[in-house]
């Protein structure tokens, strides 16, 4: 699934420049769309989304094995599971080039120590493997440096969407057909989210936030866009899916056309407790939205506090129920902090300085010859 939704537009572009490219990842409904952008899609058999010491080790194995069969020019790993053992699997095969995208660290400061330990461990030699990290976010860069990650081999990415597919110019249009496909009528004030059904998303505090919202604001909706995620072991419950339904809220699963969506929203929210740089929130801002956030690494990095939207204590449901109350019932400053994010995504948010950064990024290493 993230081959196609966090880096389809990279992949495009990488063939574009005249890269041949193979797409190494869990097989899914995804694939089709991968392979349509040009992409040879091979499907690694143990990959999995838990936790499983054994199916990363037999994942490792398998990947070492396609390394050394394909012979690849360069390896460019992403996402915390895939990011170690890839970077470790290529590094055994004696691929010349490695490159790994930081796009969140999957601890932070303060996480409680075993796990910072485990986790902190395991990039460090992970990242002996590679040739070059590349960042979503200056906080991470700053955990990476204390690690003793070389600095030359730590570059600053940032992230970035398509934002000719956020467009505001069919807003109207757009949102008025949303709102008669979910029923919902055009003096209805609709929040949104936008993730998978998991509870490092923030859904326990953002329900039970909701509740209060609705005290006040009996007529107001939720609709939250994201598909389930069973393998994980913070799946949202099914029942605490059914019992919000009561409480006005709305789930949609997995859209394809979460654009849409955006359009029909006047306030997104995303209370995460762990997020690189968070696509979902950038879109938002993108659609011309207000947005309400935790006050985590990532969400700082998109939300500008007081002028685009606000910024909440992550895990926490009273202050996040008191934010979305505060905009609900201000809609002059939902549409000042709207406009603003709108023009922040379009002066910081655009990908194509993400695929110009790692397009160069491969033309340094390859020129330089830092072949191991």
């Amino acid at each position: 699934m993230s081959l196609e939704l966090l880096l389809g537009p990279q992949l495009s572009a990488f063939v574009a420049a005249g890269y041949e490219v193979i797409g190494v990842s869990a097989p899914g409904e995804y694939v089709p769309a991968i392979e349509a952008r040009g992409v040879r899609h091979i499907a690694l058999d143990n990959a999995t989304r838990s936790m499983s010491l054994r199916s990363d080790a037999a994942a490792l194995v398998e990947l070492t094995k396609l390394f050394r069969e394909l012979k690849p020019d360069i390896v460019h790993t992403h996402n915390p599971k895939p990011g170690v053992y890839g970077r470790l699997a290529a590094r055994a095969a004696r691929v010349p080039m490695i490159v790994n995208t930081v796009h969140g660290l999957y601890a932070l400061p303060e996480d409680a120590f075993a796990k910072r330990a485990v986790v902190y461990s395991l990039e460090r030699i992970a990242a002996t493997a590679s040739h070059a990290e590349l960042v979503q976010n200056p906080e991470d860069i700053a955990t990476l440096r204390r690690l003793r990650i070389p600095a030359d081999r730590i570059h600053l990415l940032g992230n970035g969407i398509d934002l000719h597919r956020f467009d505001l110019g069919q807003h109207d249009r757009v949102r008025r057909e949303v709102r008669d496909e979910l029923g919902i009528g055009d003096d209805t004030l609709v929040v949104g989210a936008v993730g998978r059904l998991v509870l490092e998303k923030g859904y326990v505090e953002l329900l039970d936030a909701w509740k209060q919202v609705r005290a006040q604001h009996p007529d107001a909706q939720l609709l939250i866009a994201g598909p389930s995620d069973p393998e994980k072991a913070d799946a949202v419950p099914q029942a605490m899916i059914d019992a919000s339904i009561a409480d006005g809220v709305r789930f949609l699963g997995m859209r394809r056309d979460v654009e849409r969506i955006y359009h029909a929203l006047d306030l997104y929210v995303l209370a995460s407790y762990r997020e690189g740089f968070p696509r979902s929130a950038m879109e938002a801002a993108a659609c011309g939205l207000p947005i309400i956030a935790t006050d985590i690494r990532g969400c700082r990095q998109v939300v500008d506090n007081g002028v685009t939207g606000l910024l909440v204590p992550a895990r926490t449901v009273d202050p996040l129920a008191a934010a979305i109350n505060e905009l609900v019932g201000n809609p002059e400053r939902r549409r000042d902090f709207g406009a603003a994010a709108r023009r922040r995504a379009e002066a910081e948010f655009d990908q194509r300085r993400q695929v110009d950064v790692t397009l160069a990024t491969y033309d340094r290493l390859r020129n330089a010859g830092r072949h191991r």
